[in-house]
C-alpha cells in the first residue's frame, strides 16, 4: 500500500518526505548513463543533497558507460537486479513498455510539473496518451569545422552540400599526413546514425510509407557511394571502423580533422579541454535536392513496475528536474534545454553554438518507436561497417539489410 507523502521544499530546493510525521527511511538506486566526467559527480551531488534534506533515505548511484547501458539494464531486469530508476535511451521505451517493465509516471505529475517541460521533448516519453518517462538530455546534431585547418586550406564557408563537403575535405587533406578531411565514425553508438546524416539529405526514410526499409533505395546506395568514396580517397581517418563517436571527437580536439558531425556536448568538452581551439558549428550539409535532416535525440529517465519505492524515487526525480538542478546538469553535459524557464536563462539564450543547433530542430529526424529497434539499427550498423571496410558491394549488402529489417517489421 502506497503512504501518503506530504512534500515541503527546503532550502536547498529539495522535497523532503514526511510519513506521519516521520521522515521516510527508503533507498533507492539509480542507474546513470556517463555522458563525460561531471556526471557522476553531479547525481552525486544530487542524492547527498537530498539525503541530507530527508534524513533516512540513502539514493545509491551507479554510473554505467552509455555503450554497454542498455546490455547492463537487460542483464539486471532479467535477474531481477534492477535499480528503481534508470537513465534509458527513448527509442527503448516502447520496448520496456510493451514487457511491462516502466512504471507510468501521470499519477504523480500535475499541470504544474508538466509545464516545467517542453512538449516536443516531454512528448516522445508518452505511450498511447501515459506518460513514462522523463526528457532527462536532450540533442541534436551539427557540424564541428575547425576554422584554422579551414584557413590554411584557402576555405572561405563552412560547405552547404555534400559535394562541397568532399570539395573542402580534400583540400584539409592535402594539409599533412595526420590531417583528415572528414572525421567519419564507424564504430558502437549511433554508426548508423552517422550514415543517416548523408542518407536523409538524399532524400531517404528509415521507414517508408509502406513499412518497409529504405536502405534498398538510390538514397541510401547514393549515401554509401559518397563515404565510400571518401574513404577510398583518403579524405577520412584511416580505419573507420575502429572509430567511435568519442574517438574521432578526440581526433578534432587534437585538430587532427577538418570537419566531423556531432551533438553540443563537443562545444562543452573542447571549453573545458582546448578553450585555445578555434572552431565553427554549422548545418549538416544538404543533399542534391536541398534535403537535410539532423538527429534529434532524447533520453528518459524512467521508474520501474518493480520498484518498492516508487514514492521517494518520484520525490528524488522532483528535486532532479527544478530549474536549479536542470540548469546545472544541462550546461555541464552540453545537452541542449529540455525547459523553458533554463532555456531563458542567458547561459543558454545568448549561447551562440547552443543557437546553431536549436535552429536545426525543425529538420530533427528521430529515431522511430517500434518494437525491435535496437535490433534494426545493430542491422544497419553492420551493412554500412561491411561497406566501409570494403567487404561487400553497396548494393547487395544495403538490399540484404533491407530484407532482414524487413522481417522485423513484419513486412
Amino acid at each position: 500500500m502506497r503512504l501518503p507523502l506530504r512534500p515541503e521544499f527546503t532550502a536547498f530546493g529539495a522535497l523532503a518526505l514526511v510519513v506521519g510525521g516521520m521522515a521516510s527511511a527508503q533507498d533507492v538506486r539509480v542507474t546513470v548513463a556517463e555522458y563525460s566526467s561531471l556526471t557522476g559527480p553531479y547525481f552525486e551531488e544530487a542524492a547527498t543533497t537530498f539525503e541530507e534534506a530527508n534524513p533516512g533515505t540513502d539514493i545509491q548511484i551507479e554510473v554505467v558507460p552509455w555503450d554497454v547501458l542498455l546490455q547492463k539494464l537487460t542483464t539486471d531486469i532479467s535477474g531481477g537486479a534492477n535499480a528503481d530508476l534508470s537513465i534509458i535511451g527513448t527509442r527503448w521505451l516502447l520496448d520496456f513498455v510493451d514487457a511491462g517493465i516502466a512504471a507510468p509516471l501521470d499519477g504523480y505529475m500535475d499541470d504544474a510539473f508538466r509545464a516545467r517541460f517542453f512538449d516536443a521533448f516531454l512528448s516522445p516519453s508518452m505511450m498511447d496518451g501515459t506518460t513514462y518517462g522523463l526528457p532527462v538530455a536532450a540533442s541534436a546534431r551539427a557540424m564541428y569545422y575547425n576554422e584554422d585547418l579551414f584557413e590554411q586550406a584557402g576555405i572561405e564557408n563552412p560547405p552547404a552540400t555534400w559535394e562541397e563537403l568532399k570539395a573542402a575535405a580534400e583540400a584539409i587533406s592535402a594539409l599533412g599526413d595526420d590531417i583528415h578531411g572528414f572525421g567519419l565514425q564507424g564504430k558502437e553508438v549511433e554508426t548508423d546514425v552517422y550514415f543517416n546524416y548523408a542518407f536523409w539529405s538524399y532524400g531517404g526514410q528509415l521507414i517508408e510509407e509502406d513499412g518497409t526499409s529504405g536502405l534498398d533505395t538510390q538514397a541510401a546506395y547514393d549515401a554509401a557511394a559518397l563515404y565510400k568514396d571518401m574513404i577510398d580517397s583518403s579524405l577520412t581517418q584511416p580505419g573507420v571502423t575502429s572509430y567511435a563517436r568519442e574517438d574521432v571527437q578526440n581526433l578534432f580536439k587534437q585538430g587532427k580533422i577538418g570537419m566531423m558531425i556531432t551533438a553540443p556536448f563537443l562545444a562543452t568538452q573542447i571549453a573545458n579541454e582546448v578553450p585555445d581551439l578555434n572552431y565553427g558549428v554549422a548545418a549538416i550539409p544538404a543533399g542534391p535536392g536541398g534535403d537535410r535532416g539532423t538527429y534529434g535525440v532524447t533520453d528518459s529517465i524512467i521508474m520501474f513496475e518493480n520498484s518498492e519505492n516508487k514514492d521517494t524515487a518520484w520525490a528524488f526525480l522532483d528535486m532532479l528536474f527544478t530549474q536549479e538542478w536542470r540548469s546545472r546538469f544541462t550546461g555541464g553535459e552540453g545537452f541542449l534545454p529540455v525547459q523553458p524557464a533554463v532555456a531563458e536563462e542567458p547561459a543558454f539564450a545568448d549561447n551562440a553554438v547552443l543557437k546553431e543547433f536549436t535552429d536545426l530542430l525543425p529538420d530533427a529526424r528521430f529515431a522511430p518507436v517500434i518494437p525491435g529497434w535496437e535490433e534494426i539499427a545493430d542491422i544497419e550498423a553492420s551493412a554500412v561497417q561491411t561497406i566501409y571496410l570494403g567487404e561487400g558491394e553497396i548494393e547487395p549488402t544495403l538490399k540484404e539489410a533491407a530484407e532482414r529489417i524487413n522481417a522485423i517489421l513484419g513486412q
